[in-house]
């Protein structure tokens, strides 16, 4: 007797770039029924008929099962879990543009990993604000995430968040497949700044890159650059730990190293002598980590939170510094050595903590 077949459940995907129409790629391999909205017809057809996106995603087969359109009301029609992975300075006409369609029930899950810049809102708080959702209706996805491999299915993780973590389980099973290992936090806030601030020092380690500086360099700045995500992301309210894994610390090591990354590589271009607006015309997608520096930056102030290296990073995008000086600009600006960032309380005294074992004490 055969076993009863289990119902898939709909989702939807709205954004077909790389990252959209590989995460499209994730949920039908864990077992969703799948169908993305592409903006143009072109590569909704090519997706729906070939399995390809050839300009996103060259050489890559598409599940025979993921359906695509430009009807965003076909797309939406009977979805749980709506996946948005549009460019961040877009999300809230989007938003506008797909709630006549959206099911009350609907769980939006954001992929995407930058700021808006009029505002300086999160993703999720540009779906709250735009939609005024009850807050276990919002999610996020991140983490260590170049789509080109994940697309090849190369093995990689992620976190799924939610205020409510029922719901994020429910993100977490939908998009587990046997290459993409999905975990759960209650940490919004710090899942996502993770996701946008890694691109912020992405850029830092691409420009040190293209003027030729080496791995002391660039670990240097992976490091303290670790340490200015984690002080920011506490001041939003985020928990320390978030940024030391999957979505901070994870997300930074793949993006700073993976010359996939298109903020590493807008980074190196600019390192290399391009201009801002050259190097926006060489990158196909949209690198998030330049439009979200100013708005990081303008929060970083208000909270009294000093960024040296993105600032170094602002000044490059600007034409105020040279990219061979970033790197010599990484600690403090008045050349003072200064700890390295501490969070939380010291619970033992530093003589204590050295010295605290004695003979016959054990």
């Amino acid at each position: 007797m055969n076993a009863p077949r289990i119902q898939q459940s709909k989702v939807a995907v709205v954004g077909a770039g790389s990252w959209g129409t590989t995460f499209a790629k994730v949920l039908c391999d864990a077992g969703s029924d799948v169908t993305i909205w592409a903006r143009r017809g072109e590569v909704a057809d090519e997706i729906r008929v070939a399995k390809r996106n050839s300009q996103y995603l060259p050489g890559v087969n598409l599940p025979k099962s993921l359906k695509a359109s430009t009807d965003i009301a076909e797309v939406l029609r009977g979805a749980r879990l709506v996946f948005l992975a549009v460019p961040s300075q877009t999300l809230r006409q989007n938003l506008l543009d797909i709630e006549p369609y959206l099911d009350r029930s609907s769980v939006l899950v954001s992929l995407v990993k930058g700021v808006e810049r009029s505002t300086t809102m999160r993703m999720s708080e540009v779906m709250y604000d735009t939609l005024d959702l009850d807050p276990e209706r919002i999610a996020v996805v991140s983490g260590p995430n170049i789509a080109m491999e994940i697309a090849k299915e190369q093995p990689t993780g992620a976190v799924a968040s939610c205020a409510s973590i029922e719901v994020a389980r429910e993100v977490a099973q939908a998009c587990s497949a046997p290459y993409f290992r999905t975990y759960v936090n209650t940490d919004v806030v710090g899942t996502e700044l993770g996701g946008v601030l890694k691109n912020l020092i992405a850029l830092a380690i691409g420009i040190v890159d293209g003027v030729g500086y080496g791995e002391n360099t660039k670990a240097s700045i992976i490091t303290r650059g670790l340490a200015e995500m984690t002080q920011f992301a506490v001041s939003q309210g985020s928990e320390a730990s978030t940024l030391s894994g999957l979505a901070g610390l994870g997300d930074l090591i793949a993006t700073c190293q993976s010359p996939l990354s298109r903020n590493n590589t807008a980074g190196r271009l600019i390192g290399q002598g391009f201009s801002l607006e050259e190097t926006r015309e060489q990158m196909q997608q949209t690198a998030e980590g330049i439009t979200s520096v100013a708005p990081i930056l303008e929060i970083a102030a208000a909270n009294n939170i000093v960024m040296p290296i993105v600032q170094q990073v602002q000044m490059v995008l600007e034409g105020e510094m040279s990219p061979e000086n970033l790197g010599p600009h990484l600690a403090t600006e008045d050349g003072i050595p200064k700890r390295e960032l501490v969070l939380g309380r010291e619970s033992r005294s530093v003589w204590r903590r050295l010295f605290g074992r004695r003979k016959g004490s054990a």
